[in-house]
């Protein structure tokens, strides 16, 4: 991919005929970094995308050779007119809770490094795939943050409480293996074959029915915090569906 001049969009997306949206990160010369273009831009494509009934599954990738994407353009930092309208602008284009309930498969293919927000974006992702070569960190408490972009909630949800304090609290780098070890990641790929083995993955989720796939997804969003019992009910009243 060439790397993106001034003037476009910091996030693309293209749906093929099959109902294939691939959406890529389109900041290679800042590694891909976050800033309030990107979220704008995929706040519009996402929103699209719940709209659009031929979708059938969510391709994220980043543009260029060295990220995936790299975390929150700190060259952005104390530019919003006021913390309280900063925050009212995140909440008001929730791109998170858009990507976490779109109702097909979603991957996150990922590369270089993916950092903070980056890596929180690809947890709310169903799939991630990454090249042996990524490196992984959530630098935001040694910046005196909290993570913001779902990391302190979705990341214990993911790997476990204990291993989310891990990562959090000492903001240190992990590679592929470690990822995928903890199950940050899905799959470990050699850079090269990482087009080929996306491609893999998609065409194994793909090839089942669309709506129990959207059913199923459905069943583990909506019963992920009610009790046993309620979420029976969620599943029953969803498997009447099908």
């Amino acid at each position: 991919m060439t790397e993106s001049g001034q003037n476009e969009p910091a996030a693309l997306c293209e749906v093929d005929d099959s109902g294939l949206a691939h959406i890529t990160l389109n900041r290679p010369n800042q590694l891909n970094a976050f800033n309030v273009q990107m979220r704008d831009d995929l706040f519009a494509i996402l929103t699209e995308l719940h709209a659009n009934p031929d979708l059938d599954a969510v391709l994220i990738t980043g543009a260029g050779e060295r990220a995936f994407c790299s975390g929150a353009d700190l060259t952005e930092f104390g530019t919003a007119p006021s913390r309280v309208i900063a925050r009212e602008a995140r909440y008001l284009r929730d791109v998170w809770s858009l990507l976490r309930s779109l109702p097909v498969p979603t991957v996150a293919a990922m590369h270089g490094f993916s950092i903070g927000s980056g890596l929180e974006m690809a947890l709310c992702c169903d799939f991630r795939i990454a090249t042996d070569d990524a490196r992984f960190r959530l630098p935001e408490v040694a910046l005196g943050m909290i993570p913001f972009a779902t990391g302190s909630q979705s990341l214990p949800r993911v790997i476990g409480r204990a291993q989310a304090l891990d990562l959090l609290l000492t903001s240190r780098w992990f590679d592929a293996e470690e990822a995928l070890r903890m199950g940050v990641i899905h799959r470990v790929i050699p850079a090269e074959r990482l087009a080929e083995m996306t491609n893999t993955l998609l065409a194994e989720t793909r090839r089942l029915p669309h709506e129990a796939r959207a059913a199923t997804k459905a069943a583990l969003r909506r019963g992920a915090d009610v009790t046993l019992a309620e979420g029976l009910r969620i599943e029953a009243a969803l498997a009447a569906t099908l």
